[in-house]
């Protein structure tokens, strides 16, 4: 039984940081109990608290949150004082995770929708350190992030996050579960790293080759890569291919063999 109220007239839901309040209470237990890491854990944009009062009943975790609203924080202070020293009034995005945790940690959250492509790319810059991520998101965004290759949902943030994480669909969660209710379905996805030590090749030029070719998506990999101006290989792999129908692993050996000549 939950003892604090999911959504209060202290707090007003802003629309410039994307804010829409889940009250609905199963759906917020679901999400928590999702979470199998649970040593270290960082709630990002905890709202008023209705994951957060779910995961303070979790034995022996280490719990710390960040929020850059200045009332949830305020009402989070009252209703949650046990968090005090744990909550950073603060940019998730701009913030230096190892200062919060030196060690490795789990990230779970209702992300705003504004921004949770920055927040999965700012989870890849600590990849080594966040073993598991438990989110809501837009359900368009999440069934592009789990997709396979093959799809036309399968894209960018689909292969970069999928090189370091298994990534699996949960459940979907309604609009009449928040207020305000989004104009879209949201659903929960949890990231689990994979074993994956390093790409094979390198990660900048990895990633690159990712993004040029999704940018022209339409087009084949011969004519997609154009704008990088090299030369491509004779012998490279894929080139009559569009990119959704190629995998991690495919898009490795096309990093390979297109920058194996400097």
């Amino acid at each position: 039984m939950y003892k604090y109220p999911t959504y209060s007239s202290e707090v007003t839901p802003k629309k410039r940081l994307g804010q829409h309040f889940l009250t609905n209470q199963d759906v917020a237990g679901r999400i928590v109990s999702s979470l199998n890491n649970h040593a270290n854990v960082l709630e990002v944009g905890p709202g008023t608290g209705v994951l957060t009062q779910y995961l303070l009943e979790i034995p022996d975790t280490n719990l710390k949150v960040v929020e850059i609203d200045e009332e949830s924080v305020s009402y989070l202070l009252e209703h949650f004082p046990q968090i005090a020293k744990g909550l950073y009034s603060a940019d998730f995005l701009k913030m230096d995770l190892t200062k919060v945790f030196p060690q490795s940690f789990s990230i779970i959250g209702n992300f705003p929708y504004n921004i949770s492509s920055q927040i999965f790319f700012k989870v890849l810059d600590y990849r080594d350190q966040v073993p598991e991520v438990v989110c809501m998101i837009q359900k368009e965004v999440a069934e592009r992030l789990a997709e396979k290759p093959g799809s036309k949902t399968y894209g960018i943030l689909s292969v970069l996050l999928q090189a370091w994480y298994d990534i699996e669909y949960l459940f979907t969660v309604h609009e009449n579960d928040f207020l305000p209710p989004p104009k879209v379905k949201s659903a929960v996805i949890r990231l689990v790293r994979n074993s994956r030590s390093n790409l094979g090749c390198n990660s900048d030029d990895f990633k690159k080759v990712v993004k040029t070719t999704f940018n022209q998506r339409r087009k084949t990999i011969r004519n997609s890569l154009k704008p990088l101006q090299i030369e491509i290989p004779a012998d490279t792999p894929y080139l009559d291919e569009r990119p959704e129908q190629l995998s991690v692993e495919d898009f490795i050996l096309l990093t390979n063999h297109i920058f194996d000549q400097k």
